[in-house]
């Protein structure tokens, strides 16, 4: 489905749950029914459609084109990743698994599945890096109000890498009555296909709207890049559009030069970790180095297996916002739009806002908002102290 990139590189022991789980999806793709429940669910418990905002002061301060917002941090439980988790859950209990597990950095869809597991009584096990829940602690006690359990990752680097890694390690002892709800448009197929499937519902109602308002379409689109989910989300529904330029944002940390960032299409290359094949930040034995961002959700050494296609094809080009152009763009549209993003989002809005300065007045470019920020005060707050011990 990716060209050279994506497959399934599994243990020979998950290879039939990963199998199961393809020919599942495969039916539920052409059931009538479980899009409509889907569709249902994400009108009348998320709360779709998400607004797309002109974000005028924001534009003003650019300098150049008009920047809208499509307004992810507004859907329930705060980010894009509750449209994913959605779709899985029904697939989760269309094949009769009666228990789920999850991985999460940032928190987001640690909290979107702990919530889905609520709404169908079904018990959950999501795995974090101690690390991350340092820093998003308000996100860990959503969860285990939700009902979820909350399982601390100290391997590696203990961030989402590492919680992947161990979600992986649970599914493989507990195969035959667990769900594996993994939350990024990566992993082995089918799970990007999935992904890409559940989130398209951002770009389409995009879409829709700006079409509404102007009778045109944007000149350009902008997402961050983590595993991907959000930015696929919102570009597939343009990638016929050739008129359409597309942006997606990866996590310079303290410089792309520095050695502490999370950029692996601009850094790395081609490999195999966690069942797929994509880029990922290597050293010269293939060895996956570590990856560093102020946000917890794009601290990995991977991208999605789409991703890493359009990276080479060259119908996406790739950017970077570094730490402090996040923290300051999260300062930035919090005071002049009264909108907090999540640091995430954070770096499309600091990239944003150098493009739409080299684009004129007529142009538009529309950027997801792919979270909201409330998560991320106390890494901000203290983002200047932490910097200074570096």
């Amino acid at each position: 489905m990716f060209g050279a990139f994506g497959g399934a590189y599994m243990p020979e022991t998950l290879m039939p749950a990963v199998a199961e789980l393809a020919a599942c999806y495969a039916e539920a793709r052409r059931a009538p029914d479980f899009w409509h429940e889907y569709r249902q669910l994400l009108q009348d418990y998320v709360g779709r459609p998400s607004p797309l905002f002109l974000a005028r002061r924001l534009s003003a301060e650019s300098g150049g084109a008009r920047i809208f917002l499509k307004r992810e941090d507004l859907n329930h439980t705060g980010a894009h990743k509750i449209n994913n988790c959605i779709g899985q859950i029904l697939l989760a209990r269309r094949m009769g698994k009666r228990r789920v597990i999850a991985e999460t950095g940032a928190g987001q869809h640690g909290v979107a599945t702990a919530s889905v597991c609520a709404l169908f009584g079904m018990p959950c096990s999501i795995y974090m890096g101690r690390r991350d829940m340092e820093r998003q602690l308000p996100n860990v006690k959503r969860m285990e109000l939700l009902g979820a359990r909350v399982r601390p990752v100290d391997a590696g680097s203990a961030t989402l890498k590492d919680a992947m890694n161990e979600a992986l390690r649970d599914w493989i002892t507990h195969v035959e009555d667990t769900y594996y709800l993994l939350g990024t448009g990566a992993g082995p197929h089918p799970y990007p296909q999935m992904v890409c499937d559940f989130q398209q519902v951002i770009g389409r109602e995009a879409r829709e709207q700006f079409l509404h308002l102007t009778g045109t379409l944007p000149d350009a689109l902008v997402a961050c890049v983590g595993g991907g989910s959000n930015a696929a989300g919102l570009f597939i529904p343009f990638l016929a559009d050739s008129s359409v330029k597309m942006y997606g944002v990866e996590a310079a940390g303290r410089g792309l030069d520095s050695g502490e960032h999370a950029a692996s299409l601009q850094r790395g290359r081609p490999g195999v970790l966690h069942g797929n094949r994509t880029y990922f930040l290597q050293d010269d034995d293939g060895q996956i180095l570590t990856a560093h961002s102020v946000s917890a959700g794009l601290d990995y050494p991977g991208i999605g297996p789409l991703h890493a296609q359009w990276f080479e094809s060259g119908r996406v080009s790739y950017g970077s916002a570094t730490d402090d152009e996040a923290v300051a763009a999260y300062h930035w549209s919090s005071r002049r739009e009264g909108i907090v993003p999540a640091l995430e989002s954070a770096h499309a809005l600091a990239f944003a806002r150098r493009l739409a300065a080299t684009l004129s007045p007529e142009a538009s470019v529309i950027v997801n908002l792919s979270g909201r920020g409330d998560k991320d005060m106390e890494t901000v707050l203290g983002f200047g102290a932490m910097e200074g011990k570096q």
